[in-house]
């Protein structure tokens, strides 16, 4: 199916999410400083379909993300200072890509890309992840990529969130499932040959969109459609109370990253002009560790092309509270629009 002909699809649930938001949501963190690692906006046409981010480690203030269908193997560095594309790099070596939702950094310097989306419920017998060395100069090149078939234990999964742990090195999926999505473990080490199976970790998890690990690998931060929630690792795969978070609702709620020094979580969105929104992380004494919305924030706007975000504001207010009717409603709209968004997509 064409992106014009899903765009068409899902504009009027989205519109009545971003109208819902406009007028019951509660404000949201907008950074007051410009800068690299703030909110901005990703201007490059091309990307219409964030679904993924990850900041760059040898470029600072620069965000690596990508479209999840009907692009091909391209990977976008974004500049957080302008919003502007820095580089478009090519991979090579991997065949036409499926469905990109994910991408990470592991400690060896790869960025991994996860061509993991199964839209049509978990039908797809395999999947792939992609690995390449994150490019030393920002500059529009083409990359060899190594391509790891992955499979599930317990049978397919549509996923959307790849997670590579920042000491280990080891890589770790989230299936999305409204109810009774599982955390997964891959092998100690991917191996190019044959199939790599990923395991449960016996973690439940529902709903992920995205998800990434602190710097220090202490803390996993999931995103879902309507929020996140931050878990302490325990290093075997096994999970920590989770502790909900203060995040944007930007339309199609697709990615989440740590900034490079953990100071701050990027959140971004689908839709052309879309919005990468800023909240800061504070350090936890008892039960702290949630994102600090500055005085006089505003809301991230719907502004672009098929609602999904983009540069506008959606409206205003005070900042403290959260209106349990206005999430109610932007829950409603956003599992109906699911609803049709689901089996949009086809195996190629």
């Amino acid at each position: 199916m064409s992106r014009r002909t899903r765009t068409a699809r899902r504009r009027p649930v989205a519109a009545a999410v971003l109208a819902a938001g406009a007028v019951l949501l509660p404000v949201v963190p907008a950074s007051a400083a410009s800068g690299a690692d703030q909110d901005f906006v990703i201007e490059d046409p091309r990307i219409t379909e964030s679904s993924g981010l990850a900041a760059s480690r040898k470029h600072p203030g620069v965000y690596w993300t990508h479209n999840d269908s009907d692009d091909g193997a391209y990977l976008y560095a974004v500049d957080s200072r302008t919003g502007k594309t820095v580089a478009t790099v090519t991979m090579t070596g991997v065949g036409e890509p499926r469905d990109v939702e994910a991408i990470s950094l592991g400690p060896d310097g790869n960025l991994y890309v996860g061509d993991i989306g199964d839209n049509l419920g978990g039908t797809w017998d395999h999947v792939w992840i992609y690995r390449l060395p994150e490019p030393a100069q920002l500059r529009d090149q083409t990359v060899a990529a190594t391509q790891f078939t992955v499979q599930y234990e317990d049978g397919p999964r549509d996923a959307e969130a790849l997670m590579v742990h920042p000491k280990t090195g080891r890589v770790y999926l989230a299936s999305k499932k409204q109810s009774g999505g599982r955390l997964y473990a891959g092998p100690e080490k991917l191996s190019a040959q044959g199939v790599n199976v990923f395991r449960p970790t016996g973690a439940d998890v529902d709903w992920v969109t995205d998800g990434a690990f602190s710097p220090d690998g202490s803390e996993l931060v999931l995103r879902s459609y309507l929020g996140a929630k931050a878990y302490d690792w325990k290093g075997d795969g096994s999970l920590g109370e989770p502790r909900r978070l203060s995040a944007p609702l930007l339309g199609q709620s697709e990615s989440v990253t740590y900034t490079a020094d953990g100071t701050g979580l990027m959140y971004g969105a689908e839709g052309t002009r879309s919005r990468v929104v800023r909240v800061d992380v504070e350090k936890r004494d008892g039960e702290g560790g949630e994102g600090k919305a500055p005085e006089g924030a505003k809301p991230p706007g719907a502004g672009g092309a098929d609602g999904a975000g983009g540069g506008g504001e959606a409206g205003e207010g005070d900042g403290k509270s959260t209106s349990t009717a206005g999430l109610i409603v932007v829950g409603v709209a956003v599992l109906a629009w699911l609803g049709l968004r689901k089996g949009r997509r086809g195996a190629k």
